[in-house]
């Protein structure tokens, strides 16, 4: 049975992919994740998907439109929240939403998401976001916990294996900012 596949980033997809195909699946993968600033990271990222669907056989739904304007418009007023915060929220329901419009749209009856493999994102919101798209376009979401028995380790090993660029921040500019004052942070503790 096929499975459309919301893909943030193709190290994440990568063990998920696996696991969907074990739990009988066939996945279809669809790269959508408006967040990612700035538009070079969001291309670096396409291509890696493009390159994972190659090397894992799976269909990948092409040519998604770049969606930062829409994502700046609903999350502009959440810019000084930290991370897990309203405006993450804001974020993960955009994507179930426009994944389970996309599954409809592609007559494929269920979704799920990578999102779930990260240690970093709220699981339990994710999954209530995706029951809440699914039933809004009649489709179905398949719960999950993509990190558990190791999936985000297993997701590390999967992407140095397949030669993947794998980002150091969630995607959006408030987590670069975020990630370049940790990395100063640190950097200047490292100075004698």
């Amino acid at each position: 049975m096929k499975i459309l596949l919301n893909v943030c980033c193709a190290p994440d997809a990568t063990h998920t992919i696996n696991a969907l195909r074990e739990a009988g699946y066939e996945p279809v993968t669809f790269f959508y994740n408006p967040n990612i600033h700035p538009r070079g990271e969001y291309y670096k990222r396409v291509a890696d998907m493009e390159k994972l669907a190659g090397i894992s056989s799976v269909e990948n739904v092409p040519d998604v439109p770049y969606d930062i304007e829409e994502w700046f418009s609903l999350c502009k007023l959440y810019a000084g929240e930290p991370e897990r915060g309203k405006r993450c929220e804001i974020c993960f329901r955009m994507r179930m939403e426009k994944t389970a419009q996309k599954a409809k749209e592609l007559a494929v009856e269920i979704f799920a998401t990578t999102l779930t493999i990260s240690p970093h994102k709220d699981m339990a919101l994710i999954n209530r976001l995706g029951k809440e798209a699914a039933e809004k376009y009649n489709v179905k979401y398949l719960e999950s916990n993509f990190k558990k028995q190791d999936g985000f380790k297993k997701s590390i090993v999967l992407s140095r294996e397949y030669g993947l660029y794998r980002q150091d921040y969630c995607g959006c500019s408030y987590s670069l900012i975020e990630r370049l004052k940790q990395k100063r942070a640190f950097a200047g503790r490292q100075k004698p």
